[in-house]
C-alpha cells in the first residue's frame, strides 16, 4: 500500500498516484500456462492415431483456453489510478490495458467504500451492471465511487481510497461541470 501523508494546512502533490494488487491473479496465469504447456505437448509429442481432427481441436483448444486465461488474469493483477489537475487516469495489469480517462469536468462527486469485493461485481476486472454502473475490480477492499454528471458511477478498488477521495474532492472545487478546466 502507498501512503500519502497529509496535513490539514499541506496542499495534496499535483499528481496523486494510487495502485491495488491481486497476487491470486498470478495463480491463474499459472493456470493459463498449464493449458498452454498441455497444447505444445499434445501438438510435439503426441500417440494418437485416430483422427487427426481430434488432435487438432485439443491443441487448439488448450492452447486457446491457455492464452485467453494468461491474458485475461495478467490484465487485472493491478490497477493503477493517477490523479492529476484535470483528470483521472485508471490503468489495468503490466501493459496498462484497459485503460479509462475521466476528464474531472465530468465527475460530480466522490465517494469512498470500505468494502468492494468481485462477488458484488460479478468477478474479477473490468466490470459493468446496469443498475450499479462500472466498476475496475482487482481485490477485495476499500475503493473509490466516482459519480459522474451522466448520472453514471465508476468504481475502482485501489489502497489509500480515502485520500484519493480527498484529493478529488479538492481538485473539484476548481473544476467548472462540462468545461475542459
Amino acid at each position: 500500500m502507498r501512503d500519502h501523508p497529509h496535513a490539514d494546512d499541506t496542499p495534496y502533490p499535483d499528481v496523486w498516484t494510487g495502485r491495488a494488487t491481486n497476487r491470486v491473479q498470478w495463480l491463474l496465469a499459472l493456470v493459463g500456462a498449464a493449458c498452454l504447456a498441455l497444447g505444445i505437448e499434445l501438438a510435439v509429442d503426441s500417440a494418437w492415431t485416430n483422427g487427426v481432427a481430434a488432435l487438432a481441436m485439443s491443441v487448439v483448444g488448450c492452447i486457446a483456453a491457455g492464452l485467453l486465461v494468461i491474458f485475461g488474469t495478467l490484465a487485472f493483477v493491478h490497477v493503477d489510478l493517477r490523479l492529476d489537475r484535470e483528470c483521472l487516469e485508471v490503468r489495468c495489469g503490466h501493459m496498462g490495458l484497459p485503460r479509462r480517462r475521466i476528464p474531472l469536468s465530468h465527475v460530480a462527486g466522490a465517494d469512498f467504500t470500505a468494502l468492494v469485493t468481485p462477488r458484488h461485481w460479478g468477478g474479477w476486472g473490468y466490470r459493468w451492471r446496469p443498475e450499479k454502473g462500472t466498476a475496475v475490480v482487482v481485490r477485495r477492499g476499500e475503493g473509490v465511487v466516482l459519480r459522474l454528471w451522466d448520472g453514471h458511477t465508476f468504481t475502482i478498488t485501489v489502497d489509500n481510497a480515502e485520500t484519493a477521495v480527498h484529493v478529488i474532492r479538492d481538485r473539484l472545487r476548481t473544476v467548472t461541470p462540462g468545461s475542459g478546466r
